[in-house]
């Protein structure tokens, strides 16, 4: 059964920190170059000093945020809660001109309860590193993971329509991606029971933060090892701060991550008759009508796009019986995923190419972004994916199975640098 409890979090102190926006940041693991750049920019205090800190010669930058974190708590930059509280979060955003909220709250998850815990995704080893020595220098959980449950008593909606919905936030901000971003304290007993109760015999998936997930566990067995504590003994780092959502949440969207592929040195017809071993491939001329269709036809059955030398093309299985017998030991949920048909079928078999080769195959969401790049590269061209469906992840993650890397990007990110777990 999963186990939470409430925190004194930390965050930053609005009366020296007006504009919140300048301080915080996405997750550091989808921020790339230029956009470090950027958030490093904002403000001596952005919480990228202590995320994603500058590469800089005879400068260890572990260590580095370690000083930071504790000069700004020293100066009352980050100041901690009074009391021990579960922090309710909504967030507000547009998509295709749509208006949507995701609702959740932000509590401690136990980390002995990992039989509870599912994974879909698989980790590296180089980020495990990078963050196992970020924490063991900080000692502190400065953005939360982000994780799913079932909510069928809509029990997290009650708890924000009849305590929440007409109290104003401690804490909000419009970052600067347009998204509205809302925090509110709950410390009563009456409601932060409700919480637990709510997570009580539930399972709970991950969705972000895998790679701090994994080092969590890592680090609380050594440090449990270093102090030789008994099982009964709870400490804080048993625990990692983390985002909750409801699997019912409306708002609760996943979008598709696309690939790049680069310095094949492979020709359009080359291309083509490789793939059609597998596919049968329509082109379509209006960019905006093929995405029409590559999301239309996804719905079906499994659909592939493909852009190359300003030609787009739908990609369509032959047969798709194929995905039984050439992926017979995954489950049904996992043979019919865009990017396991795509890295087995077309990236492996038809091209001979490591999909974990970063040169070559270049990870991205925005497809006009990769577009441009294709047509700026000699040699590039991007295969498009559908989204992945929230209870195919969840099936295939409860069968044990995980998806491939980079197969969903829940959107909108958690922001860090809302609220921090400093370990006792």
């Amino acid at each position: 059964m999963a186990k939470i409890k409430p925190f004194r979090g930390v965050f930053y102190n609005s009366q020296k920190i007006p504009e919140l926006w300048r301080v915080v940041c996405p997750p550091y693991d989808v921020i790339n170059a230029r956009q470090q750049e950027f958030y490093h920019s904002l403000s001596p205090y952005n919480i990228i000093q202590l995320i994603l800190g500058k590469d800089i010669p005879q400068q260890d930058k572990y260590l580095k945020a370690k000083e930071y974190f504790h000069k700004w708590l020293q100066d009352k930059i980050l100041i901690q809660d009074d009391s021990y509280s579960i922090y309710f979060y909504l967030q507000e955003y547009k998509i295709k001109g749509e208006k949507r909220s995701r609702f959740g709250f932000i509590a401690l998850l136990n980390l002995a309860e990992s039989n509870s815990i599912f994974s879909h995704e698989h980790t590296r080893i180089e980020p495990k590193e990078d963050r196992l020595r970020l924490l063991e220098a900080v000692k502190a959980n400065l953005s939360p993971i982000f994780v799913l449950f079932r909510d069928k008593l809509r029990i997290i909606m009650r708890i924000y329509e009849e305590y929440l919905k007409d109290k104003k936030p401690f804490m909000e901000l419009t970052d600067t991606e347009g998204i509205y971003h809302k925090l509110w304290r709950i410390d009563e007993p009456y409601y932060l029971n409700l919480f637990q109760e709510a997570l009580k015999d539930r399972e709970i998936f991950i969705a972000d933060g895998h790679h701090r997930y994994e080092v969590a566990l890592n680090y609380r067995q050594r440090m449990r090892e270093k102090e030789k504590l008994d099982s009964k003994e709870e400490k804080s780092f048993d625990y990692i701060m983390a985002y909750f959502t409801p699997i019912e949440s409306r708002g609760l969207l996943i979008l598709p991550i696309h690939r790049l592929i680069r310095g094949t040195d492979i020709s359009l017809e080359t291309l083509k008759e490789k793939v059609e071993k597998y596919f049968s491939l329509e082109e379509i001329k209006d960019k905006n009508q093929f995405f029409f269709f590559l999301e239309k036809a996804g719905l079906s059955q499994p659909t592939l796009g493909l852009y190359i030398n300003q030609h787009y093309f739908i990609l369509r299985l032959k047969n798709i019986a194929i995905l039984d017998k050439i992926m017979h030991d995954k489950p049904r949920a996992y043979r019919r995923l865009d990017a396991a048909i795509l890295n087995s079928f077309i990236l492996e078999d038809a091209l001979n190419i490591d999909t974990q080769d970063k040169k070559k195959v270049v990870f991205g969401v925005e497809p006009d972004e990769l577009i441009m790049q294709a047509d700026k590269e000699e040699n590039s061209f991007v295969f498009f994916l559908n989204p992945v469906k929230i209870e195919d992840m969840l099936n295939i993650a409860c069968e044990g199975h995980r998806l491939p890397p980079k197969s969903t990007y829940f959107y909108p990110k958690v922001l860090s640098g809302l609220i921090i777990n400093k370990h006792e």
